[in-house]
Formats: C-alpha cells, sequence, structure tokens
C-alpha cells in the first residue's frame, strides 16, 4: 500500500476522517494517525508559533467524535491494515490540538488498548501532548497506561514558555510543569522544539545558553526514557521564525546524551 506523503498526511488530518494514514514517522516508524477533536477547526490549549494547525479556534467543543465512532474507525481501519498486511507501528493520538481536552479522553484510551490487544498486540499507543492537563488525575492515570506518552517542553524558563506556546491560561507555568512531569517517573517522552523569531512584536529564543542550561537541569530532574529534539524547517503562523541548523540540535543532543539520556533530533519539514 502507498504510504501518505506528510503533506498528504496533514490534509488527511484535516478531513473528515477520524483515524488517518498510516505515514512513515520519523520517530514512530509506520504510524497510524487518530483524531479525536473536532475536523472543521483547532482545538488546543497552547497558540504555538510554529503550530502547523495555526491558531487555536475559542474551545468550542461542538464535533467531537464518540466513543463508538472513534472505535469502529480504528477497528476497521485496523482490519483493512491486517489484510493488507501492514498493521502499524503505533496508533497515534495527534489531530486538530490537544488530544487531551476530549471529554472522554481517558475511556478513549482504556478503547484503543483493548482494540490494540485484539487486533495489532504488537502496535504501540502512543499520545501527543502538550502536557498542559497532567495535573488532572483522569488524564495523568491514561497517559501513564500508553505505550508512548510524548508530552512537550519547549522552555524550562516560564517567559520563554509563553512566547513560543502561548498557553491559554494565565497560570501555566515551566515550574510546575517540570514538577508534574516528574511524577512519570521516566516513563514519558519529552519531545522539543528550538526555535527563534519574532511575533506580534514579542521576540522568542530558546537556544540561547541560559535557556539551555536551565532546559538540561529540567530534563535531569524530569528523567524521561527518551528525548525528541527536532527544529522547524515548513510554514509556521507565527511573524517570523528563523531556521536553527542542525549543528545547533546535534550539539545539544550531546548535552542529553551526556546526561545518560537517549535522544531523537530531526527537522520538522
Amino acid at each position: 500500500m502507498k504510504k501518505l506523503s506528510e503533506a498528504e498526511f496533514e490534509a488527511k488530518r484535516a478531513s473528515k476522517q477520524i483515524v488517518y494514514g498510516p505515514i512513515k514517522s520519523r520517530r514512530l516508524g509506520c504510524s497510524l494517525g487518530v483524531n479525536i477533536l473536532p475536523h472543521t477547526v483547532k482545538l488546543c490549549s497552547f497558540d504555538c508559533v510554529y503550530c502547523e494547525c495555526g491558531f487555536s479556534t475559542p474551545e468550542k467543543k461542538e464535533g467531537l467524535p464518540t466513543i463508538n465512532q472513534i472505535e469502529q474507525s480504528l477497528r476497521n481501519r485496523l482490519l483493512e491494515l491486517i489484510r493488507e498486511k501492514n498493521l502499524p507501528d503505533s496508533i497515534t493520538f495527534s489531530g486538530n490540538g490537544e488530544p487531551t481536552l476530549h471529554p472522554d479522553f481517558e475511556e478513549i484510551i482504556g478503547m484503543a488498548l483493548s482494540v490494540r490487544d485484539e487486533l495489532a498486540p504488537q502496535t504501540k499507543i502512543t499520545v501527543l501532548s502538550n502536557a498542559t492537563r497532567i495535573e488532572e488525575v483522569k488524564v495523568f492515570r491514561s497517559l501513564k497506561m500508553v505505550d508512548n506518552p510524548i508530552l512537550k517542553l519547549d522552555s524550562a524558563v516560564t517567559e520563554t514558555m509563553r512566547k513560543i506556546d502561548m498557553p491559554h491560561s494565565p497560570q501555566y507555568n515551566s515550574e510546575g510543569l517540570i514538577h508534574r512531569l516528574q511524577d512519570f517517573r521516566g516513563n514519558l517522552i519529552i519531545q522539543t522544539i528550538l526555535v527563534r523569531g519574532e511575533h506580534r512584536g514579542i521576540k522568542f529564543d530558546n537556544t540561547t545558553e541560559e535557556e539551555i542550561e536551565a532546559y538540561l537541569e529540567a530534563i535531569r530532574k524530569i528523567g524521561p526514557r527518551q528525548v525528541m529534539l527536532y527544529a522547524l524547517d515548513r510554514p509556521a503562523p507565527a511573524d517570523y521564525i528563523e531556521k536553527v541548523k542542525f549543528q545547533e540540535l546535534a550539539e545539544l543532543a550531546a548535552r542529553i546524551r551526556d546526561l545518560g539520556m537517549s535522544i531523537d533530533v530531526s527537522v520538522a519539514g
């Protein structure tokens, strides 16, 4: 079966399909996407300057797929892939924003684990999350259940994080996030983008030595089993973003390895 290109993958994600792909992912192998958010708007608790989905729509939860719709879509697609002998390496919850905002997130993850165990027991369950809701018991419990909880940490400095991620909550801060991430006891993957530029007259840069030192200290405290570090090489909604050179990624990656961490480096094109 022909794999989707990443551009086609994003187009599918914006379509009315709950389950889309699979594609060949740099980080996850053959990845089958699941969008449990509305298909016509972005629903997120962040407004990241680099997000391929653009900026967020005010939090409207109309059009959320039901658990039954999600299960049927996932089950049908896995059965097709079984017939094609093309089961994915990962079932990946991503989509148009932050998947943990679905009010039935815990039940959806429980269902996905059950369907996976029945039809594709070797496939991993992955959730890409910005980590804004991990203080909620149900969300934290659900993320602890999946194989790959991939959680965002773009800066250990609150001021910089707020410029890059633009969280909707005025109380959200990096210090609290780092503390909560430690509760995973190392069973998580940290995802970080190195980025600098300007938006609405506000400059942002998480690549300075001060930023890197704070970030490395946060990684040491969290102790994730892996760090996914990447830079941007595609259009973004910010007014201006400078492309961070791969050499800068490689230098930070070496410092992360010195902490004894597994590290994956890529450029998001």
